[in-house]
């Protein structure tokens, strides 16, 4: 009898550690997907920087085509 018992403790020991892997993998999974996530928007944003400091460049060559200095250059394109 006491044979029995001890066999369906281990069982529900068992039992409570298949729940805690399955969460711990759960956990391993999301954090995974936020991570992916995350590279993508860092990618997205890094291609707009890109954009932006062509824009930028274009901006300042012209600038400096019509005979102003860099620094005038620079300025005129940043707003100021």
């Amino acid at each position: 009898m006491s044979g029995d018992r001890e066999v369906s403790n281990k069982k529900k020991d068992c039992g409570g550690k298949k729940k805690a892997m399955l969460a711990y993998g759960l956990i391993q999974i999301s954090a995974t997907v936020v991570s992916a996530i995350s590279l993508a928007a860092i990618a997205l944003g890094l291609c707009a920087v890109k954009q932006e400091s062509k824009l930028f460049n274009g901006c300042v060559e012209m600038v400096i085509a019509d005979g102003k200095t860099n620094a005038e250059a620079v300025r005129f394109c940043n707003g100021g």
